[in-house]
Formats: C-alpha cells, structure tokens, sequence
C-alpha cells in the first residue's frame, strides 16, 4: 500500500510541474532550405514569422548544393558572406536556439541572399509576471486638489488586477486538472 501511495504522489508530483519539451523547427518545412522563387522572395521571412522560437529549440537546415550561415546583423542586411559565425556546409545541419533574441541566417552560395534566402529567427526571451508590483506613493502637493490623474505606469490597477486573475485563472485550471488527474490514478491503483 506504501508503495502505491508512493507511485501515485510521484505521478502527482510529474503531473504538476509542466515541462516545455524543445522542439525542432524545419525551416522553410517541406521546401527546406533553398532559393525562394522570384515571386516569393518573403518566404523565409513569413515562415519565421507563423513559428514561436523558445530558448532550447532548434533549427533543422536541409539543403544541396548550398550552405548555411549564422552572421551578424550587419552581414544578414547586407548579404555579407565574408566573415560568418558559424558555416554550415553539410546538407542537414542543427543549430541550437540557446539564448532569446534575434539569430541571422543566410545562404553561402552567391547571390541567393540577395534573391530571398536569408532567415532571421527571433527567439522569446521566458516570460515571468512580476510577483508584485513596485508600490509608489505619491503626496499631492499642498493647496492641491484630492482629485487623482490616471496611472501611465504599466503598474496601474487595471493591469495588476488582469495579469493577477490572469494567472489566478491559469493556477485554478492547472490545480483542478492535477486534481482530477490524482483522482484518477488513485481509483485505477485501488
């Protein structure tokens, strides 16, 4: 019987904590990594844009004939091959999204930049909703009115009181689910 409260506190304990497994983007999916069309030069540019990146992802390049290479800003805008970070020259290479911010790609092979083959991959830096907001206390000047301006701070009530039910919601949906999902395994395990 102790073990079996036991498998059923560490399955609860598993269901609890929520783990965002890595993925693997194939860029450009089916078309992979190649010259655009002349109509379609954009391509790379929309393809990044229909995919949210996360620290931990990673990007598959498959090509022929061709090369990847990771540079800076600069070279990204200016389609400059010369001094790349990274060359990918293999066919299928991985390249590990490692930290947030921008990541610049382009094509190795002349002129292929120049016609569309460039990806720039924004990836999300994590997400933390402040625990509380910073309280600022503001005496109104003496003679003044007790009459109060509206808030610019991102702080101001409306949105503490949003982002606090916002996960107030999010905490209440994942307990209930952990919940019934405790239920369940302790009436399979009886």
């Amino acid at each position: 019987m102790a073990s079996l409260v036991f498998s059923c506190f560490i399955i609860f304990l598993v269901s609890v904590t929520t783990v965002q497994s890595a993925r693997q983007f194939h860029v450009g999916d089916h078309l992979g990594w190649r010259q655009p069309d002349q109509n379609n030069t954009a391509f790379y540019t929309q393809w990044a844009e229909r995919n949210r990146f996360q620290i931990g992802d990673s990007l598959v390049f498959e090509y022929e004939k061709d090369s990847v290479l990771s540079v800076e800003k600069f070279d990204y805008f200016n389609c400059d091959t010369s001094e790349p970070i990274t060359t990918f020259t293999n066919g299928k290479s991985t390249f590990n999204l490692d930290r947030s911010g921008p990541f610049y790609f382009i094509s190795g092979t002349d002129d292929h930049c120049n016609h569309g083959q460039k990806l720039l991959v924004e990836v999300m830096a994590p997400h933390s909703i402040p625990a509380s907001p910073p309280t600022t206390i503001a005496v109104p000047p003496e003679g003044s009115s007790p009459i109060m301006a509206p808030s610019d701070s991102p702080y101001s009530s409306d949105s503490v009181d949003q982002a606090t039910s916002s996960s107030t919601m999010v905490l209440a949906s994942s307990f209930l689910s952990t919940l019934i999902t405790f239920g369940i395994v302790t009436m399979l395990a009886l």
